[in-house]
């Protein structure tokens, strides 16, 4: 059966290059970077390089990336660590109602020690306003956190809009760019940010390794206690093999982006135009044009997008209702109920998200098979065809 896997805002497949990079790491250079002798000053060396590379790529400096064991981590490395580090100075912190649980939860957190969190609202396209970034800061505010994109519609935030007046009011700044980072540039000088996120399986390198990038001179308390590695930030011997395999990735993904950027973003607005022509009572949820190359998101009508999902997967489609980190949920997107959708609209949401290997030929599967798809299940469906999107929008 063929396979047209569209779920590349989950995860992506690591590039051969990038197996290659880290396999040494796993057998003969297995070294603790931290100890002296030969093979560890091999695996030093080897993650030394990988930093530079990183910083390169983001046009930092290799001292202020932090290696972490997921984008997941380095945004709770983010927040956590200044808000613990600036709590004398103040106790509140700005985040949008449309970030990653990785942000949202660590807010929670705070929020359950004593800090105090602001939740900007974002449009029915998913941006951000940076007015009102600008309207909830207060004498105490300590730390502003703004996804670069978003990870179920993929529309991408005015981060530059909202770093200079994080700035004017002596705020420190933190984008999650999970989402971003090996997909449109990332210039943390241009951005304006001072701590950025990022994950190399989102860009064809490994699971289970990330990085943290702290402008000089922020502070921030210690996320895990233990040895003094990543310049006492962050303890525990080092993922060498993860961290050459994501700065390998990182180096291609930088050297193909803008070819790759022109190539994902005509399949992706050929697919939108195909499923917006081809099956009525469809929403495309996210900015029409000001979003991520790859991303396409859909809310269908009168369905269930986990009953779109099983069935695409019996015809070798690999798709998404949302984030892949909570598939498992049966509550509706808070991305797409913070967009105004209501909760029964929300339900029908289906992701494809493109990558390295999509071809025109997985695009026009889709196109011939989806359509068949949510015709099938409508016709089962309990739910009168007869409201439409802007009717369910009236009754919220």
């Amino acid at each position: 059966m063929k396979l047209v896997y569209l779920d590349n805002a989950a995860t992506t497949k690591p590039r051969q290059e990038v197996v290659e990079a880290i396999l040494p790491f796993l057998a003969e250079r297995y070294g603790n970077p931290s100890s002296i002798y030969g093979i560890a000053r091999e695996a030093r060396v080897a993650l030394d390089e990988a930093r530079g590379k990183v910083a390169k790529a983001i046009n930092a400096h290799p001292e202020e990336i932090i290696f972490t064991g997921s984008g997941t981590e380095a945004d709770n490395m983010a927040i956590k660590g200044v808000a613990y580090a600036h709590s004398k100075r103040g106790n509140h912190i700005i985040t949008s109602q449309i970030e990653h649980h990785a942000v949202l939860d660590s807010v929670k957190r705070l929020k359950k020690r004593g800090f105090e969190v602001t939740f900007v609202p974002v449009d029915s396209y998913g941006m951000v306003d940076p007015a009102d970034v600008e309207a909830a800061i207060t004498s105490d505010t300590v730390l502003i956190s703004i996804m670069h994109a978003n990870n179920e519609v993929g529309t991408v935030q005015p981060i530059e809009d909202i770093a200079e007046i994080a700035k004017s009011h002596g705020v420190l700044f933190h984008t999650d760019a999970v989402q971003t980072t090996g997909h449109i540039p990332v210039d943390v000088k241009k951005l304006g940010v001072d701590l950025l996120s990022l994950s190399g399986h989102k860009f064809k390198g490994p699971k289970g390794i990330g990085a943290l990038w702290v402008r000089k001179g922020v502070k921030m308390e210690k996320f895990i206690d233990g040895g003094g590695q990543e310049r006492n930030r962050r303890g525990g011997t080092e993922n060498v093999a993860g961290a050459v395999g994501l700065a390998v990735a990182l180096e291609l993904a930088e050297k193909e982006m803008e070819s790759e950027m022109t190539r994902l973003t005509g399949f992706r607005d050929y697919l939108i135009k195909g499923i917006m022509e081809s099956i009525p009572n469809v929403r495309l949820n996210g900015h029409p044009t000001r979003r991520l190359p790859g991303n396409a998101s859909f809310c269908f009508e009168f369905i269930e997008g986990e009953s779109v999902l099983l069935s695409l997967d019996k015809v070798g489609i690999c798709g998404s209702s949302g984030s892949a980190c909570t598939s498992g949920s049966l509550e509706p997107s808070h991305v797409l109920l913070a967009m105004g959708l209501p909760s029964e609209i929300a339900h029908g949401s289906l992701r494809l998200s493109l990558g390295h290997e999509t071809t025109a030929e997985d695009i026009d599967y889709v196109l011939e098979m989806l359509p068949g798809i949510v015709s099938k299940l409508r016709a089962m469906s309990p739910f009168s065809a007869e409201i439409s999107f802007d009717d369910a929008c009236k009754c919220k």
